[in-house]
Formats: structure tokens, C-alpha cells, sequence
């Protein structure tokens, strides 16, 4: 199985992508709460991508693709928004009183925990988040 969507760098969008991902765990029939774990991750990906890769005003497409192959379902997040490594970020720190923890980085601290690999690469002005799950 192979799925792709390409949409716009614009909140609306977070539907179609909801929409994008409840398609793929219905067709891979996976139970529901697997693909509540999985949508969650991915709508926090997409998110960051929509409100912090670009300039305001600028209009740009993204693409998130997933495959299933063996036991493993990938998801590639593709942008050319500015360049940004999230797991290279270092862990939101969990105890800390959130009034005091600097904001940023429980977005991909969560979706760490739900993918079993997190990996990214820029490549020329793309980039690319790969989320993969072993299923």
C-alpha cells in the first residue's frame, strides 16, 4: 500500500490530512488505538510544518506520504519551508513545571514515543521527516 496527499501550508488542511490518515488505518485495518496514536503524531508534524516552516503570507505546498511494506507503515512529511532537524532538538523536559519548561519540543517528544524510528534530512532546499511504526 502507497498513499500520498499534497496539500497547502494553510490550517484548513488539517482536515484533508485527517481525513488522508483515517483512509490509510482503515485500509490497513488497524484497531482504533493504534490509529488514534498514529493520527496524533502526524497532525502534530504537519502542524509545526503549517504555522513555523514559513513566512507569513508565503503559500506553499507539502507532501505527506505513507507506505505499508512487511510489518512497518513509513510516513514521509515533505516541506521547503526554512530548514529544521525536530530530533535534533533535545527531549522536552517532562517534570519540570510547564510554567517554567521552555516552550517547544513535547510535539516531537510525543511523537517519538508513538513511531517506533524518527529521522529527518534536508535534501537541497526539501525537507523530509520520516516516521516509520512497526505494525
Amino acid at each position: 500500500m502507497k498513499r500520498e496527499l499534497t496539500f497547502r501550508n494553510e490550517e484548513q488542511e488539517l482536515v484533508r490530512v485527517a481525513e488522508f490518515m483515517e483512509n490509510v488505518c482503515d485500509e490497513l485495518q488497524l484497531d482504533m488505538h493504534v490509529s488514534m496514536k498514529l493520527q496524533v503524531a502526524i497532525e502534530e508534524m504537519v502542524t509545526n510544518v503549517i504555522f513555523y516552516a514559513y513566512p507569513e503570507g508565503t503559500s506553499a505546498d507539502i507532501t505527506l506520504s505513507a507506505e505499508y511494506e512487511g510489518n512497518e507503515l513509513t510516513f514521509v512529511l515533505s516541506d521547503t519551508g526554512k530548514a529544521f532537524d525536530p530530533t535534533a532538538k533535545e527531549d522536552a523536559d517532562i517534570i519540570a513545571n510547564p510554567m517554567d519548561r521552555e516552550q517547544g519540543g513535547m510535539g516531537i517528544l510525543i511523537v517519538k514515543n508513538i513511531m517506533n524510528e524518527v529521522s529527518y534530512q534536508r535534501l537541497g532546499d526539501t525537507n523530509q521527516l520520516t516516521m516509520k511504526k512497526k505494525l
